[in-house]
């Protein structure tokens, strides 16, 4: 029987054939509710990756932590979250200028004599000097490169008429060789400033005629670096013993494959190692977090909070990245919200002057619940998603939204202790900008091609960055290294 019939042909079904038409519509319902049932499970699915691919499409720098160089051309408009200030632009009063002012002891000095009266041409030679105007200018000599000629004295012992020859100075091993001044100049225009070994070679030759090749320069990083292991010791052990550090991590290539540069920092201590992995193993490879014991300041990344003796606490330029990325792509208000809280809590702690080290206890109270209330509102916005078919495995899928709002509500101690702690910051800008300069070299070279090469211009720049945070001469820093007396970390008390 089909149902392909009139109504007078149906007029004319027994009960019999009437009972088997019924029992066959049935089925075809059912057969049709499972079609519509697929039907609107594809094109879920289907919403969810046009979604997925709006979201990518939505992401650049002000928005997520995908870098500035990755926008293109259509870079964003800036949008700072920081208010306009009062003060006007250029130094602020107090600010210790770098004007160019005259010496006493000048190492040359021309005279310009008045010989001649521009308005009645009087001989003014016999004429006595009354004063000077005096005007300097600020120059560097010729350079060049000078040779120093060691001599070992060799003479024939009276006695037993051996021949007798006088030591050398430990580092003068070849007998032509450059001296450390200048391999200091190679190794820092290569380490410091990232100009490739070429370049550098071109520069030296430039400046003084002749230069060390690459594989002089190279061995010259490498000695630099072996010179460093007891300063990075120290600042190894003072940055354990640190109430608060910066974490940070970044992706770098080596041997042609992804390793990870891990940064450890505080505003006067800076250390990088690279390791093949990015979580708890590379973390740790680092010797400073399995031993940590103050607050680590660091993005979401899971792997942190695997060091449990570290108390934690949370980036919050991280945080409102990602609320500015769910207020133009979902159109939440409890995300501007939360953007303004922060906001508001930064702006009075910056304006609390000192010595208080925490906000009062009304304004915490008020401000943790008004933290409460828009993550409750927020939570109210994003159910959680419904329980997944039986035969999927793992975890069910969040949107975006949710995923924050879950990390805000578990960590919310974590989020806000900037507010109650004020040796805290507000965000990780400090290890970030530490591993800016890493991935700038990694733009001008590519990557490395060893190991080694990379794990010595991890301790370079750990030795460098350390120095130049507590105000010495990277010149001489490196200079130091070069002739066993490197520049060695003050202690903290001094900071």
């Amino acid at each position: 029987m089909t149902l392909d019939m009139n109504r007078e042909q149906l007029n004319r079904l027994d009960k019999a054939n009437l009972i088997e038409l019924i029992l066959l519509l049935q089925d075809q319902f059912v057969e049709q509710q499972g079609l519509i049932a697929a039907l609107q499970q594809q094109a879920s699915e289907q919403q969810e990756q046009i979604q997925e691919l709006q979201n990518q499409l939505a992401k650049d720098s002000h928005n997520s932590s995908k870098p500035p160089s990755s926008d293109g051309l259509k870079k964003p408009a800036p949008k700072s979250l920081r208010p306009k200030g009062q003060r006007p632009l250029g130094g602020q009063p107090g600010h210790q200028g770098g004007t160019l002012k005259m010496v006493s002891e000048p190492e040359h000095k021309v005279v310009h004599e008045a010989t001649l009266c521009p308005h009645c041409e009087t001989d003014l030679q016999e004429m006595a000097v009354i004063e000077h105007e005096r005007r300097q200018v600020f120059d560097l000599p010729p350079t060049q490169i000078e040779v120093t000629e060691h001599q070992a004295e060799i003479k024939e012992c009276p006695n037993c008429h051996q021949e007798v020859k006088g030591s050398f100075p430990p580092e003068v091993t070849q007998p032509t060789q450059y001296g450390p001044r200048i391999l200091a100049q190679a190794s820092y225009l290569n380490n410091y400033h990232f100009i490739p070994l070429e370049r550098t070679e071109e520069a030296l030759t430039d400046l003084y005629g002749q230069s060390p090749t690459q594989s002089v320069i190279l061995a010259a990083s490498q000695r630099m670096a072996a010179g460093t292991q007891d300063c990075l010791a120290r600042i190894q052990e003072q940055l354990r013993a640190a109430s608060v550090a910066h974490f940070d991590e970044s992706g770098l290539r080596v041997t042609g494959k992804n390793h990870w540069l891990h940064v450890a920092s505080t505003t006067t201590l800076t250390h990088f190692h690279v390791h093949r992995r990015r979580g708890q193993e590379g973390m740790a490879a680092g010797e400073i977090l399995p031993e940590f014991q103050g607050q680590a300041m660091h993005d979401h990344w899971a792997s942190y909070l695997t060091f449990s003796q570290s108390q934690h606490c949370f980036c919050n330029a991280h945080h409102l990245r990602e609320l500015i990325y769910i207020q133009e792509q979902y159109e939440q208000s409890w995300a501007a919200e939360m953007i303004q809280l922060l906001c508001d809590i930064y702006q009075e702690v910056e304006a609390t002057p000192p010595p208080a080290m925490s906000l009062p206890a009304d304004r915490l109270d008020f401000y943790f619940a008004e933290y409460d209330r828009i993550v409750s509102d927020g939570l109210a916005a994003n159910p959680p998603p419904a329980e997944p078919p039986p035969k999927r495995r793992g975890r069910t899928k969040q949107t975006k939204p949710k995923n924050l709002l879950d990390r805000l509500q578990t960590h919310k101690a974590g989020v806000l202790l900037f507010m109650s702690d004020f040796r805290v910051p507000f965000d990780n800008n400090l290890a970030e900008r530490d591993v800016r300069m890493i991935k700038v070299k990694q733009k001008v070279s590519g990557g490395f091609r060893t190991q080694k090469g990379a794990e010595t211009f991890a301790a370079i720049r750990s030795y460098i960055s350390t120095a130049r945070k507590q105000g010495h001469n990277v010149m001489d820093a490196i200079y130091g290294a070069f002739v066993g007396r490197p520049f060695m970390p003050a202690d903290p008390v001094a900071w």
